[in-house]
């Protein structure tokens, strides 16, 4: 393959010290190079001359950098980003690590784990990146026309059994619970950095197929939950890499039904954060076209709900009571005792069904329905779900503010500040702000003067 050189030329110190670190010849790792690009179906054909330039400088093209650092890592028996075998030189990542859907499995560990690096590294163009409504859109058409990948297990790296996914799986219910309770702000770090030196090597190491699905499936749960407390940490553009990479590690699992939910759940949400409700609504149906006749009715109702939210933002009312009062209808045929709902989808109650229609109808002006709707989601709702309720009091007190009930809105208004001001939650914030926007118009009133005063004395 032709090379060019590195900007600045300059000699590869990085990749030399790996060299060293892992005991091989510059032979050696061409060879290890030329068998993994094989893997991928590339005729790579580098010697030691090859290695001998990489280390001056130049950096060959393509697919070629992850390649060498997969050889690499192979050797070390650890996960090894082009980053660190100074082959990233800004433009390899910054052109989008993790917003592509990976075509093959191998290409797939290699995104998610150099996302993973580059979060704890607090990558500036992670940080900084906005959302694109395509790049949303983009990779759920891939997801609904590509299958379930054929083959997953690997036999290189250190053995991953199934007490290990177990182990993935109850530190991810431990940090549900803890991000419901305390919100995004105290609890991602910790997520984002067991990704990296757990996760990760978990997904770089060997398994069987049938372990090798179970650790797609509990990565992605985590993965996108670390894409959803992104969001509650004011990080949209960073959210969106998360969820790509869940939904694409939910396809290696051979979970369509958890891809469905991450469409439906995560990007239909983050779609409504931002404001586009055209994908909002075109998320949830490629949720429930994916999963057709494959998911409980409680995770047809959540689908069904979310196409409901963008149709309301939309102002469509008649698609809007379609989509709504099939959501409903779903959540009533589930059966609260079977026990077949998956993980994922069991917390999707009447409580949540509420909430998500309070949003509609304070979306559609119908200020009396999105009052009942709130306080039927704050009745359902346990203590437990701090966030939750802390936005169900903002949803209620703008209903009430919609009904002009501007005393009781700032009493209920007061609530929401109280409990939302335990936790570190950028979304229960907007929430906030949201509500001190609807009073802004009955300024003059004492007791909204009265809530102005507890929102500057930083209650919240």
């Amino acid at each position: 393959m032709a090379a060019r050189p590195l900007v600045p030329r300059q000699p590869n110190e990085r990749l030399q010290a790996l060299i060293q670190e892992a005991a091989c010849s510059h032979a050696g790792l061409a060879r290890r190079v030329n068998m993994v690009g094989a893997e991928r179906g590339l005729d790579l054909r580098y010697d030691k001359t090859s290695v001998a330039r990489w280390l001056r400088g130049q950096q060959p093209r393509g697919r070629a950098p992850g390649i060498i650092a997969e050889a690499i890592g192979r050797k070390l028996g650890r996960t090894v980003t082009i980053d660190e075998v100074g082959m990233a030189n800004g433009r390899n990542l910054a052109a989008g690590v993790g917003l592509q859907f990976a075509p093959t499995v191998p290409d797939a560990i290699e995104q998610v784990c150099e996302l993973y690096r580059s979060d704890v590294g607090r990558r500036e163009f992670l940080t900084g990146s906005a959302v694109a409504a395509s790049a949303l859109v983009e990779p759920s058409r891939d997801w609904l026309i590509g299958g379930v990948d054929a083959q997953v297990a690997r036999t290189t790296g250190a053995r991953v059994g199934r007490s290990d996914v177990v182990a993935v799986r109850e530190t991810t219910a431990a940090l549900v619970e803890l991000d419901r309770r305390f919100g995004g702000g105290h609890i991602r770090p910790v997520v984002v950095h067991y990704l990296d030196s757990v996760v990760s090597g978990m997904l770089s190491g060997s398994y069987r197929e049938s372990v090798g699905r179970e650790l797609f499936g509990a990565a992605a749960r985590l993965t996108e939950l670390a894409g959803y407390m992104a969001v509650d940490t004011g990080e949209p553009g960073l959210a969106q890499r998360y969820y790509i990479q869940a939904l694409r590690l939910a396809q290696a699992a051979g979970d369509r039904g958890y891809g469905g939910y991450v469409l439906a759940a995560s990007m239909s949400h983050l779609a409504a954060e931002l404001g586009n409700p055209r994908e909002i609504a075109q998320l949830a149906r490629a949720a429930q076209e994916g999963t057709r006749g494959g998911v409980p009715p409680r995770a047809e109702a959540m689908f069904l709900a979310a196409e409901a939210r963008g149709h309301a933002l939309l102002g469509d009312v008649g698609a809007f009571e379609s989509a709504a009062g099939r959501a409903v209808r779903a959540l009533e045929a589930a059966d609260p005792e079977s026990g077949d709902d998956p993980a994922w989808i069991a917390h999707f109650d009447g409580a949540y069904l509420a909430d998500e229609l309070a949003h509609c109808y304070r979306d559609l002006g119908w200020a009396e329905a999105a009052a009942q709707a709130a306080e039927e989601a704050l009745a359902g709702h346990p203590e437990g779900r701090a966030r939750r309720r802390g936005i169900g009091l903002a949803l209620l007190a703008a209903a009430q503010v919609q009904q002009r009930e501007i005393e009781e809105a700032c009493r209920t208004g007061t609530r929401a500040l109280e409990l939302l001001g335990t936790l570190r939650s950028s979304r229960g914030a907007e929430y906030l702000e949201d509500l001190r926007d609807r009073l802004e118009p009955f300024a003059g009133e004492a007791v909204v003067r009265e809530f102005e005063a507890r929102f500057e004395a930083g209650v919240a």
